[in-house]
């Protein structure tokens, strides 16, 4: 069920911003009165469709293939590769006929949606849901330090001052993209009272990518906050209820969820005992109960959030900043792969994007992740690879710096080229998450 779900999410995510992006193209080409042939989401490789219908000069439909999307721009060299147009005089609305200023802004239209698609929805998650973040406070329950983290120089009970040498302004920042995306990445530490500091190894974000295990996480208490919904009804089969407090189980004290997830992972297929606070009860409850063979018990823990709401002034300047920060991140991302600050397998496929969307339908995640992946589509369509909207952009600067339309044989080669890279790169990132999340199990 889980895989369904994620696939929804998903393809409707998708289909969102690619409706979008060419629906940039579609209007602009139209303004400047270029003729478009079709307007399709999800490609029709093979002359396959699912559906199509003709209104007009532009054929509208969806393809089989949920890859992206495409419109077919009347006089332009494309990934379709159609260049009989070329055998005959240009026509007053084709693409190749128009000034190279308003090819330019075409080419720029379906990015320029995507940017204002992204900060709208940042926007508006914000003035909707607001923000929600654990207080700074829950800074001093301290952390768990997994491996990687005890090999830096971290202890389990540590209590994060500052990264950066900065005072974080919200307990979860104790992980932000800094850890990935910045060199030299150091933590002010209270541990025994006394106050250290801890420098991460230049290479540490390789390795965090690298490694199976989380870094480290902050202690958090909780309470049960639903005990319903899940693949295994243990904890409800053994009387676990909403606004429980577990306390201890085997009667090992749980004041942090970090000790629930440590001990059950512990005890996988076998039967424990799980003591409870429960509100209108003067004495703890004991439960017994039984873990699945994955160290689950069925219960989703609810955590000290606070939210803070924004008005829409204050909400659109925030949701601007994290359209900005996700353009950023992978500027910044990218070079890193490319120095070798960060190894390949960052690269993620279309199955890597669809497991970041929840395993159980949640709108706040899904537009949250559909916001950054069209800013993610912006960044990466102005890349200037040939086949991208960027490649196009190139060759019409290069025009307008030469005055000279560049000839339809080097558009065409630079096509075949671009597609070609852009295939491999997705083959590349299709083998990355093929060996992450299916040859693994």
């Amino acid at each position: 069920m889980e895989v369904w779900i994620k696939a929804g999410e998903f393809l409707l995510a998708i289909s969102i911003l690619v409706i979008v992006h060419e629906f940039g193209h579609y209007l602009a080409s139209r303004l400047f009165g270029i003729r478009v042939e079709k307007f399709f989401l999800f490609f029709d490789a093979g002359g396959f469709k699912l559906f199509s219908k003709k209104i007009g000069d532009t054929t509208y439909g969806i393809g089989w293939l949920p890859l992206g999307g495409y419109v077919k721009i009347a006089g332009m060299v494309d990934e379709s590769m159609d260049k009989d147009f070329a055998n005959s005089a240009p026509q007053d609305d084709e693409f190749r006929s128009k000034p190279a200023w308003q090819r330019l802004i075409v080419m720029l239209a379906g990015i320029t949606m995507n940017v204002i698609l992204g900060i709208l929805i940042f926007t508006w998650h914000t003035f909707h849901y607001g923000e929600e973040s654990l207080p700074v406070s829950d800074l001093n329950n301290g952390i768990i330090a997994h491996s990687l983290a005890k090999e830096a120089g971290f202890k389990t009970g540590d209590v994060i001052l500052k990264m950066n040498g900065e005072k974080l302004k919200k307990a979860g920042d104790i992980i932000s993209p800094s850890l990935l995306l910045d060199d030299n990445v150091n933590y002010e530490i209270q541990r025994d009272g006394k106050s250290q500091t801890v420098y991460l190894p230049k290479d540490f974000a390789r390795k965090i990518i690298d490694s199976p295990d989380s870094f480290l996480e902050l202690r958090q208490k909780f309470s049960v906050e639903t005990v319903d919904g899940f693949p295994t009804d243990n904890a409800k089969k053994a009387g676990l209820m909403a606004n429980d407090s577990i306390v201890a189980v085997n009667g090992v004290a749980t004041p942090f969820f970090g000790d629930i997830t440590r001990i059950f992972a512990q005890n996988k297929n076998k039967e424990v005992n799980i003591t409870v606070k429960r509100t209108g009860t003067s004495s703890p409850i004991t439960l017994n109960g039984k873990i699945d063979n994955e160290g689950h018990f069925g219960f989703a823990a609810k955590f000290n959030f606070a939210t803070e709401t924004y008005g829409l002034g204050a909400s659109f300047r925030i949701g601007a900043n994290r359209a900005w920060h996700a353009v950023a991140d992978n500027v910044k991302g990218l070079g890193r792969m490319i120095s070798g600050a960060l190894p390949a397998k960052s690269l993620h496929s279309l199955i890597g994007i669809a497991n970041a969307f929840p395993s159980t339908w949640n709108w706040s995640g899904f537009w949250m992740l559909t916001g950054l992946l069209s800013m993610v589509l912006a960044f990466m369509n102005l890349l200037p690879i040939p086949a991208l909207d960027g490649g196009h952009v190139i060759f019409l600067l290069v025009e307008m710096i030469r005055r000279k339309p560049v000839s339809i044989r080097v558009l065409e080669v630079s096509q075949i080229v671009g597609m070609s890279v852009l295939f491999l790169l997705m083959a590349f990132a299709l083998y990355n998450d093929m060996s992450q999340y299916i040859f693994k199990r």
